[in-house]
């Protein structure tokens, strides 16, 4: 596809998005990232229903009362995308992988974030850096970041999440609003999403594909890993071949929304054959009604 052509579809699904929230939410205009560029203002005596993860409990400590922190909105915010760009990401129909997937959100929600005056960056990652784009502002480097996400090639076909993450903790000093688009088929990198979750507000999107599981039913044939450039034999019409394949991809997923559960992050799962559009707006309606405090 043109990235003229690109540009247009892109554009129409960030407008789906943005109508539907206005609509939803009612009233003025209201962001599509509202409520998560927040910084500290004052603390005020602690009511019911506040949320108990605001209450500062060194004031507190003093013995006056319980007192919460106050926030107010950062009128510029930082939206980082962190983009898995590995070859297990290519499984799917043409057009329509998970890394095609995830290209495209990165691009939709540029859009939002560009309109909104916020800062946008990117890192594509494998088991090694394979793009970074320091974050910018305005139409012209939203358009170039979508133009290179878009023609990068990378070097490698492994993945390595806690890398990648340890090095955007290393990178990203202010408080950013973190998306991180993965299929999440790898492992130790626990340690990393929690550490991003507590410096940053963390948004998880995990990307997967009914073929991961769904195999057509050919008898014994040879199944190549393009991460690891090996090829194995495997019985496809077996139960147990198919059951074990179906219970650690459910098992990773499970974990995973624990995880997120856990250290307070958002998450939200995306199959490859769906629209993708009606998930992204539930989630922004989610993070608006919550107004998350970090």
């Amino acid at each position: 596809m043109e990235i003229h052509d690109l540009i247009k579809k892109l554009r129409k699904y960030e407008i789906r998005i943005r109508k539907a929230i206005n609509h939803q939410m009612q009233g003025d205009f209201h962001s599509v990232f509202k409520g998560s560029g927040l910084e500290f203002d004052d603390v005020r005596l602690y009511q019911y229903g506040d949320d108990v993860r605001a209450i500062n409990w060194n004031v507190s400590a003093k013995g006056h009362g319980t007192y919460i922190k106050t926030f107010k909105e950062e009128k510029e915010q930082i939206i980082f995308f962190i983009l898995d760009v590995s070859a297990s990401q290519e499984i799917g129909q043409m057009g329509q992988q998970k890394i095609d997937i995830g290209k495209e959100i990165c691009g939709v929600l540029t859009l939002s974030a560009i309109k909104e005056s916020s800062q946008v960056g990117l890192i594509c990652f494998s088991d090694q850096k394979e793009k970074y784009i320091e974050p910018g502002k305005g139409t012209n480097h939203a358009l170039q970041l979508i133009s290179d996400l878009y023609r990068l090639t990378p070097k490698s076909v492994k993945t390595n999440l806690k890398r990648s993450l340890g090095f955007a903790l290393n990178i990203l000093k202010r408080k950013s609003i973190i998306i991180l688009i993965s299929d999440f088929i790898d492992i130790e990198y626990e340690k990393n999403l929690r550490a991003m979750s507590n410096r940053h507000d963390l948004v998880v999107i995990h990307l997967r594909d009914l073929r991961e599981t769904n195999f057509p039913r050919l008898g014994i044939i040879p199944i190549f890993d393009k991460e690891t450039k090996k090829t194995k034999w495997v019985n496809t019409s077996s139960a147990r071949f198919r059951k074990k394949i179906t219970d650690e991809l459910d098992e990773n997923k499970l974990r995973l929304e624990q995880l997120c559960r856990k250290y307070q992050a958002d998450y939200l799962a995306i199959n490859t054959n769906e629209d993708y559009i009606p998930s992204l707006i539930r989630l922004f309606n989610v993070r608006k009604a919550s107004k998350k405090i970090s």
